[in-house]
Order: structure tokens, then sequence, then C-alpha cells
């Protein structure tokens, strides 16, 4: 490091604390960049790549950013996954001795940013940590430092159990010991898309002793520790707006693996990967920020205790028969900001005078809110109206100090209101009357020289000025007039007078900003202190406006109450809430969904595009909204309250573990076969599809036995085998049911709507024409149809003979298409006895496209009895 300059072997000494991170170097007005931090920087950000003497041999790479536009640079990094190490001046350099003091301020990270475009209002951005515990014992831990909000859990499994929680959270970055399992740490990387940090320390500080103060267990200590060591190193600040850790158990939920979340779109798309389009995007009608988070929060988590659902449908039901008291309530939430963010930038120390009138305007709303909800009537609301904490007193104090439009900058004045503060009064009312003055000496210079053209200005280099044009300077009279600037056209003065006027006025101008600066971080001080009971104002009026939310929306979509019971699912005209929606005017076919009486698994049969996974989601979505204590888009609906919910729907290669369609299906089926319970709901949509017929076959009728005989779990089961349709005769609790189509002059036409009983058709080709292939291929497609059904298809392959018997091993080996026709006509019959030719003409009238394999089967015994 010799070879260097002194600042350069500065910038390497920081840059080795730091090394995954870029490094904002402050130079001046500019962040630098150097080396390979500066050749990144350029292509990630497209800026330009130059270099600079260092003291070596060779030039050093570098490039920088602006420091007034740094924000937007600092964002574009953080929102592709990357660190940034903030290092400013921490010395003055007038009094600096060789090269200026720097150090990092602050590591701004995916997990630990605080504002900027990457800050979603209605998302909550989640640091985690990791903590493992043996082979299956993990400490997940969450942070959002936007909003302060802390929980931690401990999970006993498998890692698919710390991904399913790291991904239901959302979050940006995920903080790991070296030693954790590479295994899990390399399923978090694949799975989450988070940032993996590196933390090692768990202890935690005495400082942070009150937020944790509940947790009696060490792995939870050591899971949050870790956490909470990260966020004291990376942010190098007050972290007094952490609030008290939240102790949760994954059983005190409705638990919905990753895959089902995706699989029923329950925050974003599978396609866009987009909030359009979710049940999240239908639900929202909630007014603030705060309420947003908390509504995606409850449909992560949907309840599974009777009584706390109940609580919530009882408010959704009093609010939604209330409607001018819901519309009060929703107009009133509109001038309420994000409380919990605006707490959190306080502590942070980066709120500014505007962020403070919008915490005033929405504490002006509070009392109004706090009125309509004790109104209401209900034992709910009137629990939650007594919680609410109206800050009259922090009310007041901004509004006895803050102007009603500051500027931007907390540095530039005019930000404190007249008569909250003396001394800002006497500067300001020096400087008022100062200007007055110099407007009277204006008039009174231009009377006594009679130049009408004087006037008397002001600039930042000069101060103020008296000027007079070349051609008047002969009317002024001699010796007073002190010769300032000499311009092109015009001279300026200054009298002795005026100058000590202009001392007086600067020096209460200069004052005034600086105090005005003081006392406005005296009031944010002051602010710090109201923290706590802002985070708790916050959480009551983000529970009323998601509450308020549901009521809404069950009102505008005509949702019904839903009722819960042991065992039985009875959904009376149950309707897809998205689909509905993004139909609009076109009708939406609803249909009814039974399962008691000992019948709990449907085998649902019936065309492509009928509307078979349209309705086996919406029985999911359902029981979800129900469980998060919404109304429900059918006329009736009794459920029962299920612990979990599995869904299998779709089909999609894994490229990234390098997985096949058919090895994620099996993977999302073992996941619920392995996990549900009697209490659970399964989806499964054409399970098997991904290998040949007779495998694909075998495998959906094992898994169906499974369920049915092992887990009584309730089951939607699609599929295109019409040959399973059987298994309602030997399973009792199976039923057969089926998407109803017609054909009308040559064309299917969907009817979409669930009746009892098996389908009799696929209309696979049918389904191609409204895909529009060409005509050419479909009408190919109809012949070879035509033909199979006949049993008149020839094979290409040589005919292998006929024999009286087939061995075992050759019917386990072979995999026959489920459409070829097994059937000759051309068997001959000379040579043949009497019975072998009745036995060959038998062969030549069957149909196996009509049978089952279990016909077949019986068809083939039957003739093998014949023959011998």
């Amino acid at each position: 490091m010799a070879e260097y300059t002194p600042m350069i072997q500065q910038y390497l000494r920081i840059k080795a604390e730091y090394k995954d991170a870029f490094l904002f170097f402050r130079l001046g007005d500019f962040y630098e960049m150097f080396f390979e931090d500066a050749v990144n920087a350029s292509r990630e950000l497209e800026i330009t790549l130059t270099s600079r003497e260092g003291g070596s041999a060779e030039r050093i790479p570098m490039c920088g950013v602006p420091h007034h536009s740094a924000r937007n640079y600092i964002d574009q990094l953080v929102q592709r996954g990357y660190k940034v190490a903030i290092c400013e001046q921490t010395e003055d350099p007038k009094s600096a001795k060789g090269v200026v003091r720097r150090e990092v301020v602050q590591l701004i990270t995916p997990g630990t940013v605080m504002e900027g475009k990457g800050i979603e209002e209605k998302e909550n951005n989640f640091l985690a940590s990791v903590s493992q515990f043996g082979r299956d014992t993990f400490g997940v831990a969450f942070n959002d430092l936007t909003t302060g909000e802390n929980r931690v859990t401990i999970l006993t499994g498998t890692k698919h159990d710390v991904i399913n929680e790291l991904y239901s959270n959302g979050v940006k970055e995920v903080v790991i010991p070296e030693a954790l399992d590479e295994e899990v740490k390399r399923s978090i990387i694949e799975s989450c898309s988070a940032t993996i940090s590196i933390e090692e320390t768990t202890s935690i500080d005495h400082a942070f002793s009150t937020i944790v103060k509940h947790l009696n267990d060490e792995k939870l200590l050591i899971t949050f520790g870790r956490l909470l060591n990260y966020l004291q190193k990376t942010q190098k600040r007050s972290l007094n707006h952490l609030q008290a850790v939240i102790h949760y158990n994954a059983h005190q939920y409705m638990r919905i693996d990753l895959y089902s979340k995706r699989n029923l779109e329950l925050t974003e798309t599978i396609r866009s990967k987009g909030k359009k389009g979710s049940l999240l995007w239908l639900l929202d009608q909630t007014i603030t920020a705060m309420g947003g988070r908390l509504l995606k929060q409850w449909i992560d988590r949907p309840l599974i205790d009777h009584d706390d659902i109940q609580l919530r449908l009882n408010m959704v039901e009093t609010l939604k028969n209330q409607y001018f008291e819901r519309h009060d309530l929703r107009e009133l939430l509109k001038d309420v900001y994000d409380l919990e963010r605006l707490a959190g930038r306080v502590a942070f120390g980066n709120v500014n005078a505007r962020d403070l009138m919008q915490l005033r305007k929405s504490l002006e709303q509070i009392p109004a809110i706090k009125k309509v909800i004790h109104e209401l009537g209900n034992e709910y609301a009137g629990n939650l109206a007594n919680k609410i904490d109206s800050l009259e007193d922090l009310t007041m104090l901004l509004h006895s100090s803050i102007k009603e439009n500051p500027p931007l900058s907390i540095k530039d004045g005019d930000i404190i209101k007249d008569g909250f503060n003396e001394t800002l009064d006497r500067y300001r009312d020096a400087s008022r009357n100062g200007k007055t003055w110099i407007a009277n000496l204006e008039k009174e210079e231009r009377e006594k020289t009679g130049i009408k053209s004087l006037k008397i200005g002001y600039n930042k280099i000069f101060g103020y000025y008296i000027e007079v044009t070349r051609a008047n300077l002969q009317y002024l009279p001699e010796g007073n007039y002190e010769r300032k600037q000499t311009l092109s056209n015009a001279e300026r003065f200054i009298t002795p007078e005026l100058k000590e006027k202009e001392a007086l006025i600067l020096e209460a101008e200069e004052k005034i900003i600086q105090l005005e600066y003081d006392i406005f971080v005296d009031i944010r001080e002051q602010v710090k202190d109201y923290i706590p009971r802002l985070q708790l104002l916050s959480k009551i009026i983000s529970e009323i406006d998601a509450l308020q939310c549901f009521a809404t929306i069950s009102e505008e979509r005509h949702y019904s109450r839903p009722t819960f019971s042991e065992n039985e699912i009875f959904i009376k005209d149950g309707r897809h809430p998205v689909v509905e929606k993004v139909m609009n005017s076109q009708e939406y076919v609803p249909n009814d969904c039974f399962m008691k009486d000992g019948r709990h698994l449907l085998l649902i049969t019936g065309p492509n595009m009928s509307g078979k996974s349209t309705y086996m989601r919406q029985v999911a979505l359902i029981a979800i909204l129900a469980q998060i204590g919404c109304f429900v888009p059918a006329n009736e609906a009794v459920l029962p309250i299920f612990d979990q919910v599995f869904t299998r729907i779709g089909a999609a290669d894994d490229l990234i573990s390098g997985q096949s369609t058919f090895m994620v299906e099996m993977l999302e089926a073992k996941n619920a076969i392995v996990h549900a319970t009697q209490k659970s709901l399964i989806l499964f949509d054409e399970i098997g599809r991904g290998t040949s017929t007779y495998d694909g076959m075998a495998l959906a009728q094992a898994i169906i036995e499974y369920i049915h005989d092992h887990l009584g779990s309730k089951t939607l089961f699609s599929t295109h085998y019409h040959e399973l349709t059987d298994l309602e005769n030997q399973l009792p609790q199976l039923t057969n049911v089926h998407v109803s189509a017609i054909e009308e002059q040559g064309k299917v036409v969907f009817l979409h709507k669930i009746k009892e009983g098996a389908a009799d058709k696929s209309y696979g080709i049918h389904v191609a024409e409204l895909a529009e292939l060409p005509s050419s291929l479909i009408n190919r497609a109809r012949q070879i149809l035509e033909q199979l059904e006949q049993g008149d298809q020839k094979k290409s392959e040589k005919e292998e003979p006929v024999e009286n018997k087939i061995e075992q091993n050759q019917v386990e080996e072979s995999q026959l298409s489920f459409f070829e026709a097994t059937t000759n006509t051309n068997l001959k019959e000379e040579g043949l006895t009497k019975k072998e030719k009745q036995v060959v003409q038998m062969v030549k009238s069957l149909n196996l496209l009509e049978m089952t394999p279990l016909d077949a089967i019986n068809k083939l015994y039957e003739v093998q009895k014949k023959l011998t």
C-alpha cells in the first residue's frame, strides 16, 4: 500500500472493512469510487469510467456521482441487491492536518434501506436472520427498519419450513452465520432471491433489553441478537424506534407453503410477478399505507382460532351495515399519513418539516376517527376506540411550531411559526424592519438626488448597494457615496448609514436560519419521545383500515358472511373472487361445493378450459378469505377451519435448481402428502400428466387412495384420466363431479357448471380449434381421432405375432400410448379352431378407447379363459 498516495491508502483501509459493498468515498462535492468498485459501478449505473494518478505506476480506475444526487444512484444499486457504504468526511478540511479524516457513517443494504424507490408504501421491507440449532431446529427473526417491527420464531422441521417463512415475508436480505448448513444456505439463495449477509455476534446490547425482556428462550435471543447486531453495525445511529419483539408460532396461523401461495396467486400473479390480478389486488380497499401492509400480512397468515375470526367478522359486518359511518371513516383516513414510517424517520434523524406537517395533519384526524369507531356500537369497536391515543400534546406542539407549507430543506429557514420562540421573533423583527427601512431609504435618496431610476439592491457577494446609471452620476452629491462596484452602464455605491443597516440585517438573517435549524432539531428530539405512542396508534389505525377494507369489498362485491363447522364444506353459488372481477360485465357462472357425510374427496373431470382449475382455486380462496375475517364470494358458505392449504396447480420447470415439470409436480405432491392432516385442504390439478400415460395414471390413483385411506383431508382432485372415475365404486368417501360442456353444430360450448358424475369426453380437438390452430391441422386431427375410435389405425411399426399368453414382465415393461389402438383388423383366421375364431372376432369388436384399464384387464382375462 506504500506506493499509493495517502488518500488512496485511506480509501483502501476503509474498503478492506467493506469488501462486499460499493464504497461511496466523499471527496468534496462528489462520492468517488476506485479500482474494481469504479469498474462495476460504471457498468451498473451507466456512468463514465475515468482514471487518476494514485501514486502507483498505473492510473487507478475511477468514477463518481454528485453528492446532491447520490440518492438516485444508491437506490439503483440497492434495488439490484448490492450494498453501499457511505463514507463521509468527519473533519473540517480547513483544520485537518494531512488527509481529512473519513469514516463510514452508514451501510445501506436491501434489508436496511430507509427511503427511496425500493420502498413500497403498502409493503414491508423485511430483513431476516436465520440461526441453526442442531440438524432440524432453526430460529428465524424479522425486522422492518422503516417501521421498527420485530418478530421471531423457532421452527422444528426442515429447510423447507425456513424457506416458507422467509418467502411469506418477502424478505430482501437474510443474515446468517458462516457455519449455517450449506444445503439450507443454497436453498435460501435459490428460493428467496435475497441478499445474503454474514453476522456472527448474537449478544444483545443492554440498551435494547426492554424490547426483548419477555423472551425467555435462549434460541430466540440468539436469533434476534444476530439480527440486532447486524442492524447496529450497518446503521451506526440510534435505533430507538425498534418495537418490542413479537414471539410467534407458525402453527398459530393457517400454514400455506410457498408453492401454494404462488399457485393461488395470493399476493402476486404467477405470470407477471405483479400485484395486479392477485387476491391482494382484489381486496386492497385500504386507505393508508399502514393498513395496506397489515392487509398483506393478514393474507399471508390467516387465522385458525375460531374466536379471533369471529371478532373480525363481527366488526366487518358492523362496518358493512353502517354505510354512512364507514364512508366518514374512509374520508378521515385519507388525511392520515404513514405514522409508522414517519416515526422511523424521526428516530433516524432524517425527518424534515414537511414530514412533521404530515404527522400533525394525521393526528388532527384521530379524535374524529375515535368518535366514529366508538359510535359503531360493536364490542370490538369499543375496545379499539378505548385504545386510541389522540396525542393532543404532540398535536399542539406541532401546531404551534411548524409553518403550514415549509420548505423541503431544514437548513434554509422559513420553518418555524411566529410566536413560538422569543429570540427568533426578535431577529425576524430586525430583519423585517430593516428591509422596510431600506425601502424608505430608496425613496428618500430618489427625492434628495432627483434620480428617479436610483435603486437599492442586494446580492450575496456585494451585499446592499445604491445603483445609479452613468448618465445620472453627475446628480449625486459629493462625499457621502463610496464606490462599491462598477458595471458597464452603472455604478454601485454604499453609504455609512446603509452599511450599518446592512450589518444588522445580515446578522439577523444569518442568525434566523441557524436558530430555526436549532429549534427544528429540538422539536424533532421532542417528537422522538412520542415514538412508542405513535407506533401503538399506527397499529390500531391500520387494523381499523384493514377491517373497513373488508367491509367495503364485501358490500361492493356482494359477499356473504361465512360460518364454520367441524368437518363440512357447504358453499352455495361460490365464485372465484379475482376472475369474477376481471370478467367485468360478462356473466360469471357460480358453482356449489358440498363435502359432508363422509364425502371428503371430489374427483373432478371435464374438458380443458372448462374451469376445473378455477373451481378448485375458488374453494381455497373462499376458505382463506373466511379465515382472514372477510366475507366470501358465495351466497352461503359453511366451512371447517383449515390448518393448512396445499395446492398443485399448473406446470412449470424449476430451471434454477434443474428440476423438470414432473419433478416439481412430485415434490409439491410430496409436500402435501407428508404434512397434511385431516383438517387440511388439498388441491391437486392433473397430477401425473408429466410422464407417460400409464405411469401418470398409476401415480394419480395411488395418490388418491393414499389421501382417502391415510389422510382424510378435504381434497379436490381434477384429472383427464377418465378411468379413475371408477374409483367412486371402490372408495366410499370419493365422489365424481364434472364440469359440463355441450356440442352445438360441431363447436364445444363450456357451461362452466359443476355437476355430479363423471365427464364423458375431453373435447381436446375443440379446444385446439378455439386456440385457432391451422384448420388443416384440426381436420387431420379429426380424421386420426375417427380412425382411432373405429379401431382402423394401422401401426407404423411391424406387428409382433399374437401370442396366446403374455408374460407378466412384458406387461410391466410396455408403456403404451393412452390413445394407441391395440386391435388389429388384419388378424388371419386360417387354421384357427372355431373357439379361436370366436376369440378373434371378439377382439376385433373391442373399442379400447372406451374401456377403462380395469375393463381391459377383465376382458383380457376373459379372452385368456376362452383359449385355455
